[in-house]
């Protein structure tokens, strides 16, 4: 039972713990994983100082002897596909008997290192960490607050990833909360416990002058939100619509696998990052004061929610267990990241935050937005998903930007693709949500692991009830995608057909910053680009005028194809100026409306789709 509780008076302060119970991710791991083992390992973080972003860390290992043991850090943190290369922000580390002894140590390679124990089976490791990072993977101190991601932060002896690890927390005084996901120790104040280092991993620890919002309940379980200054807004509406997303999220499912769930604010930074029963996001109120921007975020809840069930549970095979020394690469991601980007379009439509005719204009923006990265004619989506270690989340910069795509930008298509196809070939008796419900049951319910490639394909077509080979050719190749005709399943168009716009191209974004203008995009191929002009430079002159973005946009839009143009650019070379001549650009809308007509089967596919049967 999740409880919000008094931990009593220490140091002249009230501390309060939100406890977390954590489910394991497979095989019936559980808290008492470590019973009748000898090996005994726990932690002690402290915030002494927090003005100097140093986490000072003691860990006690007992019960292993031998005459070297390996300690090693995890060089990234899943659910963050990119190395993080955690090992770099140890310092003064130190190993000791639990005598005093000093123990000789050697880093004998980038995210290990080897102590030479003398047979000692008390082992005190002392190091501390530097947290100069606002950011859901990465960790963070100040005098206000402190964000933990685990994987940063405590080592383990290697080859015990499944022994049993306490944690002690001892906050900078004038700090109320303490919130993780970890289930806490009865009768001992500050002390929570992990089942063994992947639950711990899977358990981020925000902690400091934090506030926490009404909670609600979906189904009898209760869900918080703890947040680190979320600014000025009407707490109980946000609350109350985040139930409504929480429930038509949990309701594609039909289950709901935890005990409570607690959303971790973490204030300005970047990104989310999901666990089992909780997820790490950064929140600002601000995100709010617009429809446009209450959407934004929205969205971005119902992604981050979603991934308890998609990537969590229903996971590719490489997603668990984890490769802490290298990471797990998958060619799933356009499943677990991008599908997880179409549930959130359809969580929003489902929980009435969106009408028909926005989450058609959401998907048609989303296409146009695949459609024009160059990318997709070098990369498929598998190839994204297996090469994000090394191109990024959301593909590589520079000029190789143009040979890539993100995990995310197809998903959302073959998202829509997929639930009309399998809408269409059963008679709308079966859909895209009868499909993760399987994998649910099936692979995490039942054998409590991921699938393969070959089992996702297997169990799409089973429920389809026909072989999918042009799908699953959209996944594999880069073959261009037939949007008409998986749309008019559900009764839809989409205009394809590429129109010459009016006004003459010169293929820049720009934004204004401070009181400069930069670039922030140059289209691939486009006259700016052929130019040598390229991303963040900085505008210093059009036609012999300073310019703001504004001004800028009026410009292009009163030129016409064959119109020149001079632009004095800073790049890092110095000033340049280059004079352009504009050209044409033909572009597709992509605009996706209801057919006229529709047969039978094609009106119902429609309005229970929309309606989430």
């Amino acid at each position: 039972m999740v409880q919000l509780f008094s931990a009593g008076r220490r140091c002249g302060r009230i501390l309060i713990f939100l406890w977390l119970y954590l489910p394991a991710l497979t095989g019936g791991l559980n808290a008492v994983h470590a019973q009748g083992s000898t090996t005994s390992l726990s932690f002690t973080v402290s915030v002494k100082e927090a003005s100097s972003h140093l986490y000072h860390i003691v860990f006690h290992c007992e019960g292993i002897k031998k005459d070297q043991v390996e300690f090693k850090l995890p060089v990234w943190t899943p659910g963050y596909y990119q190395l993080m290369n955690y090992a770099d922000n140890i310092q003064h580390f130190s190993a000791s008997t639990n005598t005093g002894k000093n123990l000789k140590w050697e880093k004998n390679s980038a995210n290990s290192w080897k102590v030479e124990t003398n047979n000692s089976d008390k082992i005190i490791l002392s190091y501390d960490v530097k947290a100069t990072t606002p950011f859901v993977a990465a960790n963070y101190l100040d005098e206000e607050r402190g964000y933990i991601s685990p994987a940063g932060i405590f080592i383990h002896p290697a080859g015990l990833i499944k022994q049993a690890v306490t944690i002690i927390i001892e906050p900078s005084a004038g700090w109320n909360m303490v919130a993780t996901g970890l289930d806490s120790v009865k009768g001992k104040p500050n002390t929570f416990i992990a089942p063994d280092y992947d639950v711990l991993y899977d358990s981020p620890f925000l902690m400091g002058k934090l506030e926490s919002l009404p909670s609600f309940s979906v189904k009898g379980i209760p869900h918080y939100f703890i947040a680190f200054k979320p600014g000025d807004f009407d707490r109980d509406k946000f609350m109350g619509d985040l139930k409504k997303i929480v429930t038509a999220a949990s309701d594609i499912i039909g289950d709901i696998p935890y005990n409570h769930y607690s959303f971790l604010a973490i204030g300005p930074g970047g990104g989310g990052i999901e666990h089992l029963n909780s997820t790490s996001i950064a929140f600002s109120a601000n995100g709010l004061n617009t429809p446009e921007g209450m959407i934004r975020m929205y969205n971005f809840l119902a992604h981050e929610y979603f991934h308890h069930y998609n990537v969590k549970r229903i996971r590719p095979i490489e997603l668990g267990p984890f490769d802490y020394d290298n990471g797990s690469k998958t060619k799933m991601l356009w499943l677990s990241e991008g599908i997880t980007v179409y549930y959130e379009y359809i969580i929003l439509k489902r929980a009435g935050f969106t009408s028909a005719e926005e989450v058609l204009k959401t998907f048609q923006q989303s296409i146009k937005e695949y459609e024009s990265k160059p990318g997709r004619y070098f990369q498929t989506p598998a190839e994204a998903s297996y090469d994000t270690w090394s191109d990024g989340p959301f593909g590589r910069t520079g000029d190789e930007v143009n040979k890539t795509i993100s995990p995310y930008d197809k998903g959302p298509a073959l998202g829509l693709l997929l639930d009309f196809k399998i809408r269409h070939e059963t008679k709308n008796r079966k859909s895209l949500d009868d499909v993760m419900r399987l994998l649910y049951t099936k692979y995490y319910k039942q054998q409590g692991r991921g699938f393969t490639e070959q089992e996702f394909r297997d169990e799409c077509e089973k429920i389809a009830g026909v072989s999918l080979p042009d799908f699953f050719d959209y996944i594999y190749t880069v073959k261009q995608v037939d949007y008409p005709a998986y749309l008019a399943y559900a009764g839809l168009s989409i205009d394809t057909i590429a129109h010459e716009l009016p006004i003459g191209w010169l293929g820049l974004t720009v934004r204004d910053r401070n009181d400069s203008l930069f670039i922030t995009n140059t289209e691939w191929q486009s006259p700016a680009w052929e130019a040598g002009i390229r991303n963040r430079n900085a505008v210093l002159a059009i036609n012999g005028n300073k310019m703001d973005a504004k001004s800028f946009n009026e410009l292009l839009s009163s030129l016409k194809p064959g119109d020149k143009v001079k632009i004095v650019i800073l790049t890092r070379e110095g000033q340049k100026e280059k004079e352009i001549q504009l050209g044409k650009k033909k572009e597709s809308s992509y605009a996706i409306t209801p057919v006229t007509n529709p047969d039978p089967l094609q009106a119902a596919i429609l309005e229970t789709w929309l309606a989430g049967k």
